[in-house]
């Protein structure tokens, strides 16, 4: 297969790209400079460039770009940013999907913010969209890829929820925090977290791209968790007892920004994940934090 990639820099897109490529897959990175050889092309999504031949060519595009939601606080500036960047990309990529007569499967980036904090609420691909600002943020995101099913492209919309992985992630930014036996349940410690290894969440994104799914589907482990078990199952895994507990405004001076998806409760389920039969290779929290564990090397 051919895969063209926007966001290949990132967490996730590096880890898709490299699993891509190990199985003999050909992944084209589109990037905002010149490009360095076959497996580069370059795009300016600001003023709306994109070479269509590339795409044309290719039988998935996936869309991961955009400014990083994580590494700064959601203020009303930023938030205009983190949504103008995905707003200009996604509208970028559509447009040249469109005028290229695109024939394969677009994977478009989302996040489970779409639904906002909703306490116990137990959440699927059919709930609507929360009114947070980060909600608002996702759902423009999404409407924005909405004219590529309008042309006939099928689009799946991946509701990708909190990625824990031992080099990036929420996970790594708690763990200086948990090897040090510092971190007790977060706020209240009730929230409901759904999560997914960064491991299930690339070989999610490829099964979709074979699928035939189209429309959204939560990237989610099956088992949500409290957060105060997240806390004590990374704890033990990393050979500790959970520390004290750490209150909201304590866990946004520590790690910033990421505090706030910590602190949201979202109780969902891999609705279109489970009726497909995709099989999880950390379907809970326990193998889960100890794959943590041995990527960050403390296993």
């Amino acid at each position: 297969m051919r895969i063209v990639i926007a966001g290949s820099s990132g967490l996730i897109g590096t880890a898709l790209q490299k699993s891509l490529r190990s199985d003999g897959h050909e992944a084209i990175s589109l990037v905002r400079r010149e490009a360095h050889g076959p497996d580069e092309s370059a795009w300016d999504p600001q003023n709306g460039e994109i070479d269509t031949e590339v795409l044309a060519n290719a039988d998935a595009v996936v869309n991961l770009a955009g400014a990083s939601i994580g590494d700064k606080r959601l203020t009303d500036s930023y938030a205009k940013v983190v949504l103008t960047s995905r707003l200009s990309s996604t509208g970028t990529l559509v447009r040249g999907l469109r005028d290229a007569e695109f024939s394969g499967v677009l994977i478009q980036g989302s996040a489970m913010g779409y639904y906002g904090g909703r306490g116990e609420e137990q959440l699927n691909e059919r709930s609507g969209p929360g009114n947070s600002l980060l909600a608002r943020i996702v759902t423009q995101w999404e409407a924005a890829a909405q004219p590529a099913e309008e042309a006939g492209i099928r689009t799946v919309y991946c509701r990708t929820g909190l990625v824990l992985a031992g080099h990036g992630g929420f996970a790594a930014r708690l763990l200086p925090l948990v090897r040090r036996g510092l971190l007790g349940r977060l706020g209240s410690g009730k929230a409901w977290h759904s999560w997914i290894t960064l491991d299930d969440e690339v070989r999610a994104m490829r099964f979709l791209m074979d699928s035939d799914h189209d429309g959204p589907a939560n990237l989610i482990a099956p088992i949500a968790v409290r957060d105060r078990e997240f806390i004590r199952v990374m704890s033990e895994a990393a050979g500790k007892k959970p520390g004290f507990p750490v209150p909201a405004w304590a866990l946004r001076t520590a790690i910033g920004p990421a505090a706030e998806d910590l602190l949201l409760s979202q109780f969902a389920r891999p609705g279109v994940l489970n009726r497909r039969g995709f099989s999880w290779h950390h379907p809970e929290i326990t193998t889960a934090a100890e794959w943590v564990m041995h990527e960050a090397g403390l296993r």
